[in-house]
């Protein structure tokens, strides 16, 4: 969640809560905290009223629905059928990207190796000078 927030800025928004709230800072930190206690409880009844209906043990990541296809619905068969003619598809791309890179690493590597006097810059034109003093 805060992957992003450095330390400094941390500490810049917990110096803006202290000032927004000032005294009622922990009462608003213990409310927050038993929220966030009583959303995971929630999560974690419709995890387990789903598992008794359905019959099976489902935890919370399983709900997605990815996860749950493959989980519940897909037996190891039918998974690889599924994958079997896309692995072929999959092993052509991937061999001829690597053709590209070792390509292109062979133009990089010959780029580098040209003589240093093949490429020197053009020489700057020769400025006229005008001294009329008319």
């Amino acid at each position: 969640m805060f992957e992003n927030l450095n330390w400094w800025e941390i500490g810049a928004l917990l110096m803006l809560a202290l000032l927004i709230f000032g005294e009622r800072l922990p009462k608003v930190i213990g409310d927050g905290l038993r929220m966030l206690r009583g959303l995971r409880a929630m999560a974690q009844n419709a995890t387990s009223d789903l598992s008794r209906e359905l019959g099976t043990d489902i935890q919370l990541q399983d709900l997605h629905p990815k996860a749950f296809i493959r989980k519940h619905l897909l037996s190891e068969e039918d998974e690889e059928a599924i994958r079997k003619p896309l692995q072929g598809l999959f092993d052509d791309v991937k061999q001829d990207l690597n053709g590209v890179k070792s390509d292109l690493t062979d133009v990089a590597a010959a780029a580098d190796l040209r003589p240093a006097d093949a490429v020197k810059p053009a020489a700057p034109a020769p400025r006229a000078i005008d001294f009329d003093a008319t």
